[in-house]
């Protein structure tokens, strides 16, 4: 077991490839899959490549999700710790409160409920085909596709008016941006809980056959914590499918080879949105967690306060886990456990809907637009690199 040792590094890193972690993660991966850098805030953490270290550190509780506990460096430097998080936000919180937030919701998400959905969530993404084939020209797959389908979904399941998608979409994505200014970020936060406050208000006095109208019933929740929960679940259900969506149909087109091979053989469907999934891990820069004690992980000693950040794309792209060449897309490899969705108690709530949307979406389009097209030079597609979530702001397509 190493001690610290003077840091070279920082984070986040860059992408040289639209598809591909920064190159740098390969290399950490296979020296040091556990390495100290200079976060941005110009404190010392802790960068994770490796899948086996990732997983590890991802199911120990000595990591804590809680980013208000005290940082390695805070007390130096003067800085305050980051405030705790806003009520009903559990993926930032700890047992015993994150159990309970995951408690009420867990039976909304099964795999059972989620595959009855699926003749509703194609008949939408059929909606949306028939009035993109309707469109003259070519058309962003983006607004026409990628963003209606998960965010009708969404809106049905949480009881939200699909009319006013409007404003939950633009605030949504001003919340998730890594250039916007604190003010920008908490304007944003206050439209959301406002919305879905005012939303949840009607649910008490007319409830209906949703899920915010279930949390209303279930008593457990304050107005704050309802409002935390629905604005999470609104963010998280149509951001991170709908780039997805728009990110996977890119990279098949850049694959023609595997568009093909999913046209030719639609019983590849299933794997191939695993290995969309696993490829292209869209949560940039990964998942932080604080330490909370002294703790060994990769041969090193984390010191307790010291933040984590755990790659999920580098863990994905790791050649001691998947089999063949894990940075080449590959719609028929052999299905391995990967970690878009994270792992233990974080675990995504909602992965089932989100290959079920997936499936549905990508099935239909190989279906109705087989001749499909960028209608752009690849180079000029608008790439999400200021985004938490990575996808494409646009993708403009012709067939």
């Amino acid at each position: 077991m190493t001690d610290t040792h003077p840091v070279t590094r920082t984070q986040p890193m860059v992408r040289t490839c639209p598809f591909d972690p920064p190159p740098e993660y390969r290399t950490l991966r296979e020296q040091d899959p556990v390495a100290e850098v200079t976060l941005p805030d110009g404190l010392t953490g802790w960068l994770v490549t490796g899948y086996e270290e990732v997983r590890a550190m991802l199911a120990d509780p000595r990591f804590s999700a809680q980013r208000h506990t005290l940082r390695t460096g805070d007390a130096t430097t003067g800085d305050a710790p980051p405030p705790p998080p806003p009520p009903g936000m559990f993926i930032m919180m700890d047992p015993p409160e994150h159990t309970r937030f995951r408690r009420l919701l867990t039976g909304q998400f099964t795999v059972r409920r989620m595959r009855q959905l699926t003749p509703a969530v194609e008949k939408l993404v059929a909606e949306q085909l028939d009035a993109m084939a309707a469109a003259e020209g070519p058309v962003d797959l983006v607004q026409a596709f990628a963003l209606p389908v998960p965010s009708l979904v969404i809106c049905e399941l949480l009881g939200v008016p699909y009319a006013d998608r409007e404003e939950f979409q633009r605030n949504s994505a001003t919340f998730i941006r890594l250039d916007a200014s604190p003010e920008d970020v908490q304007q944003a936060q206050q439209g959301l809980n406002h919305f879905i406050g005012q939303l949840a208000l009607a649910k008490r006095s007319e409830p209906g056959d949703d899920i915010l109208s279930g949390l209303v019933r279930s008593g457990e929740l304050t107005d704050a914590e309802l409002a935390g929960v629905g604005m999470l679940l609104l963010l998280a259900g149509h951001e991170t499918t709908a780039n997805m969506i728009a990110l996977g149909t890119l990279c098949l087109l850049r694959n023609p080879g595997q568009w093909e091979a999913l046209r030719a053989d639609p019983s590849l469907l299933d794997t191939a949105v695993e290995e969309l999934l696993r490829y292209l891990s869209i949560i940039q820069y990964g998942l932080r967690r604080t330490a909370v004690e002294d703790v060994e992980l990769g041969g090193h000693r984390i010191p307790a306060g010291s933040t984590v950040v755990a790659s999920l794309s580098s863990g994905n792209r790791d050649a001691g886990h998947f089999s063949g060449d894990p940075d080449q897309l590959d719609v028929s490899r052999p299905y391995g456990p990967h970690l878009a969705f994270g792992h233990g108690i974080h675990q995504c709530l909602g992965q089932q809907l989100a290959r079920v949307e997936m499936k549905a979406a990508f099935s239909a389009l190989l279906d109705r637009f087989p001749t499909l097209r960028l209608a752009v030079p690849v180079e000029d597609v608008p790439m999400r690199d200021n985004v938490l979530v990575y996808g494409v702001h646009e993708l403009p397509v012709a067939w």
